[in-house]
């Protein structure tokens, strides 16, 4: 396979815009959502992956671009980044981010992200509850044990159950294709530790509530650290419960969480796209942090819809044309993934976006629309 290869034409707006954007990993709605939001404002958009069944291959806003696969070839991943040239990009996983991060030196883009001496600690989840820490936000209770035995006393401490969580989580997701281990005896606490040891692994407690305790605050801040966009929500579902992403999202704001979030992000000195998401603990009411991602989100479709289209403030910002800052409307809008394989419809009283269907754009939700039905078939 080339390094980087046209694989359509397509069918879009004339350009309005010089750089072109190059949505990175478009196999799933995150990219799928920044492509529609680029190609509707006119600019130019390279949608990039390793596959050639990629649901935003199907964009008519998008240029499909074939790459090489970021975990199984890093070097000629680097190199495909290489061969888009001068472009604005927009990394929708942490393994292409941090891979596209490490050689900015070497490559023609703009990113929506610091540079690869700060993000490295952002993207460390150790750092990420110390910084909050310092920055006076709360987090849920932790141990960083060194061996098996003090894993589990560590969880004969907090009380079970417990989330057996790797500081290095890139290689962990890829791995074992899920965020943490939930662990509801000592036994599962050892066997999640030994299996995730190489990769730094904490124990954490399990701050109660479900799903809908998930709050989630979206950003882009500029260089100087002002927000120039600023999204606030909370997860409805996951798939799977629990321990997912997002199934049935809605906008709302929570002033509490939106102030920790830019206290944790101005801590270390961040800029560009981020989410950052808290529990909401029913015990004591604070929001205590669970993770950073220094990138679009699954679910940044409904930022979007409600007045905050972050990849369009991104890329003004990036290209020297700064926006005037905005705060979302439409509380209550909701979002979700209305169909998927294997699982019960998620409609959802207006009004709301689906993640997959668009009036301008059927495409995508033709070809997704397949998939469920060969999936209920099988």
């Amino acid at each position: 396979m080339p390094l980087l290869g046209r694989i359509g034409a397509m069918d879009r707006p004339a350009a309005e815009h010089d750089l072109p954007a190059a949505v990175v990993d478009v196999g799933w709605v995150n990219g799928l959502a920044a492509i529609r939001s680029l190609g509707r404002a006119g600019i130019r958009v390279l949608a990039v992956d390793h596959r050639p069944s990629a649901l935003g291959f199907r964009s008519r806003y998008a240029e499909p671009f074939l790459a090489a696969d970021a975990h199984a070839e890093p070097t000629r991943f680097v190199a495909s980044i290489r061969a888009l040239g001068e472009v604005v990009v927009f990394p929708t996983h942490d393994g292409q981010l941090n891979l596209i991060a490490q050689h900015l030196g070497d490559l023609q883009v703009l990113g929506p992200f610091p540079d690869w001496e700060i993000l490295e600690r952002v993207q460390s989840k150790r750092a990420q509850l110390d910084q909050a820490v310092a920055a006076g936000v709360d987090v849920p209770q932790t141990h960083y044990p060194r061996i098996v035995a003090e894993a589990r006393s560590a969880a004969e401490e907090m009380g079970l159950p417990v989330l057996v969580k790797p500081e290095d989580h890139v290689g962990f997701k890829h791995r074992f294709r899920r965020q943490a281990f939930r662990c509801e005896t000592l036994d599962e606490v050892e066997d999640a530790y030994a299996r995730a040891e190489e990769f730094g692994p904490m124990v954490q407690e399990l701050v109660p509530g479900g799903d809908d305790t998930l709050y989630t605050v979206g950003s882009y801040l500029a260089r100087d650290g002002r927000p120039l966009g600023i999204f606030s929500g909370r997860k409805l579902r996951q798939t799977p419960p629990g321990i997912g992403t997002c199934r049935v999202g809605e906008a709302v704001w929570v002033q509490d969480a939106v102030d920790a979030a830019l206290r944790l992000l101005q801590a270390f000195d961040y800029f560009g796209l981020s989410q950052i998401e808290f529990r909401r603990d029913p015990r004591d009411g604070k929001f205590k942090l669970m993770e950073i991602n220094p990138r679009l989100w699954q679910w940044h479709g409904l930022a979007a819809a409600c007045g905050v289209d972050l990849p369009r403030i991104a890329y003004a910002d990036l290209v020297g044309r700064t926006p005037e800052p905005v705060l979302m409307n439409g509380e209550g809008k909701r979002w979700a993934i209305t169909l998927m394989p294997g699982e019960s419809p998620a409609f959802q009283r207006p009004p709301y976006v689906d993640a997959v269907f668009a009036r301008d754009d059927p495409k995508p939700a033709a070809v997704h629309l397949a998939r469920v039905v060969r999936s209920a078939f099988r």
